[in-house]
């Protein structure tokens, strides 16, 4: 009886490792994505302001 509540607890502590790694992991991924969408978000405004002086600003290549 004594080997199986051993082997039970080696499995299980095997189970809660790789569960922890698993999570882990997919966290790292959906806060890259989070950091992806603001950075891209930020940017947006500087690209309109851009666009703006493009069209305000005429061109000296006459």
């Amino acid at each position: 009886m004594k080997p199986l509540i051993i082997q039970f607890r080696k499995l299980r502590s095997l189970m809660l490792i790789t569960l922890c790694l698993v999570l882990f992991s997919c966290v790292g991924a959906i806060v890259g994505v989070a950091v992806d969408t603001t950075i891209e978000v930020v940017k947006v405004p500087f690209k309109v302001a851009g666009a703006v002086v493009d069209l305000a600003v005429p061109d000296d290549d006459e």
